[in-house]
């Protein structure tokens, strides 16, 4: 299932506390045109809501706007403000914060599951 590899890169890229690009997701999950990055969106939202309930770190939190300086796309904060996990506009400093404590807990964790 596409989702549940897309969650294997996604923990893979936190073990090694890397970030990635949208385009670079799609490319790894073998997407073709027509509408790549929407679809990417679309299962990483999915991703959220998951790890939301679980009450995890959000490793969508890794993939970020190619022109946004290392944030993720607006979706990204709608999705977690409608989550209940965020309450702000998804551009400066609220956002920066959120996106970088989610980082830290992303790796963290999952740090410790590389070396657990």
């Amino acid at each position: 299932m596409l989702k549940d590899r897309l969650r294997q890169i996604l923990i893979e890229l936190a073990q090694a506390e890397t970030l990635v690009t949208y385009k670079d997701l799609a490319e790894r999950l073998g997407l073709v045109p027509p509408q790549t990055i929407h679809r990417v969106a679309g299962l990483l939202e999915k991703l959220m809501a998951e790890d939301a309930e679980a009450g995890r770190p959000l490793l969508a939190s890794l993939c970020v706007g190619r022109l946004r300086h290392d944030l993720p796309a607006p979706g990204f904060f709608m999705t977690a403000e409608a989550l209940g996990l965020f309450a702000g506009a998804p551009e400066g400093p609220l956002a920066q914060d959120f996106h970088v404590r989610e980082l830290a807990r992303v790796f963290d964790l999952y740090r410790q599951v590389r070396s657990g």
